[in-house]
């Protein structure tokens, strides 16, 4: 099953991060990675300067071949850079390892990157060849895609969802709870009363949708 997976590096490990060292309070978002031969192109956007001062501090880095302003948005600019791979490890892994990158994030903190992967293997396959690199990548989310709507969402009613998305937002089923039934209804503008019917439902519904074994009846909708 397709899975989506969530790494974080230090700033100073992507050569992208070198923008930092002048700009410290920019933010930069990769846009997509086009691989071609010896060389990445990454589209980014950048918030937080004056597009003059990118251009300039992209520009120093000894891997950077061209840099190119593209377009821009309110304060935020679009711009197209091109290096060699040997200057980054993370990228060149992605293009070797054929693992695409949906999202990249950076600050003068870290670089967050979601990368997806046909099953679990290829993001395991990436892992090891960071590994095999010393390219020190920690991994803080793992999951598989899902349908955009799943038996047990088609399940509830719209109420219910609305209930339960709302419990558990506000810390309902945390022990102890961080919010009664009461203030829940105060909040969803309805009773305490049905409230709990609400809740009680729609875990019925959850539970009849993802155990076949359960056979108890949810009763009406409400």
């Amino acid at each position: 099953m397709a899975t989506e997976a969530t790494f974080t590096v230090p700033a100073d490990e992507f050569p992208l991060g070198s923008v930092f060292e002048r700009l410290p309070d920019v933010t930069v978002e990769l846009e997509r990675i086009i691989p071609a031969r010896d060389v990445v192109v990454p589209y980014f956007w950048v918030r937080g300067t004056a597009v003059d001062d990118i251009e300039t501090a992209f520009a120093e880095h000894p891997g950077v071949t061209d840099i190119q302003f593209i377009d821009s948005v309110a304060d935020e600019y679009l711009l197209r850079v091109e290096w060699t791979l040997e200057y980054d490890g993370v990228l060149s892994t992605l293009t070797e390892t054929k693992v695409p990158l949906v999202k990249a994030v950076g600050t003068s903190r870290r670089w967050t990157f979601d990368i997806r992967g046909d099953d679990r293997s290829d993001i395991a396959a990436f892992q090891q060849r960071c590994r095999e690199l010393d390219i020190p990548i920690t991994l803080t989310k793992l999951h598989a895609l899902t349908p955009i709507e799943t038996d047990t969402e088609r399940a509830l009613t719209d109420p219910q969802r609305e209930a339960l998305v709302l419990a558990y937002d506000r810390g309902y089923f945390n022990t102890p709870r961080d919010v009664t039934m009461a203030e829940l209804g105060d909040e969803l503008g309805i009773s305490q009363q049905a409230v709990a019917s609400r809740l009680r439902r729609g875990i019925d519904r959850i539970l009849e949708s993802s155990l076949p074994e359960f056979t108890a009846s949810s009763g009406e909708d409400t």
